[in-house]
């Protein structure tokens, strides 16, 4: 199969409508706008969320909380899920993300003391926990602050 051999499937492609083409069409006149009004004029309808003067919904339910934007998103790892790498490695985001202890990462990862430890490694993350701090260097290994 080559490129300008693939074509959609049968009958997932439909042709548009042609509005504005004369009486026979069907679609003709108006063009399917029907007669006058706000929605028949060019630019015309209301935006998202418009009840006619009504108060907004967004506008009539509480708000609660604060969103900080300058806010840091860590994903959170246990010590524990470091045993899952060989002795002496250094492990970074990358490395986490390819043996697929976290599925993603937006700001960074934080390191948190639950469980044990057993291997000496090289942590490169982005905050530790005290906990994590201190049983990472009691292995044996490193924690540095990315």
């Amino acid at each position: 199969m080559d490129l300008h051999e693939l074509v959609p499937a049968p009958g997932s492609v439909k042709e548009g409508k042609r509005k504005g083409r004369g009486a026979g069409t069907g679609n003709g006149k108006t063009a399917g706008r029907g007669h006058k009004g706000q929605k028949a004029r060019s630019g015309g309808g209301i935006r998202a969320g418009f009840e006619g003067g009504q108060m907004p919904l967004a506008r009539r339910i509480p708000k609660r909380g604060f969103n900080n934007i300058f806010g840091k998103t860590y994903e959170e790892i246990n010590v524990s899920a470091l045993n899952a790498f060989e002795d002496g490695a250094t492990v970074g985001t990358e490395e986490l993300l390819g043996k697929r202890v976290i599925s993603k990462c937006q700001d960074g990862v934080k390191v948190l003391g639950n469980g044990e430890i057993t291997k000496k490694l090289t942590v490169r993350a982005a905050a530790f926990s005290e906990t994590a701090k201190s049983k990472i260097e009691a292995a044996g290994g490193k924690a540095e602050v990315v």
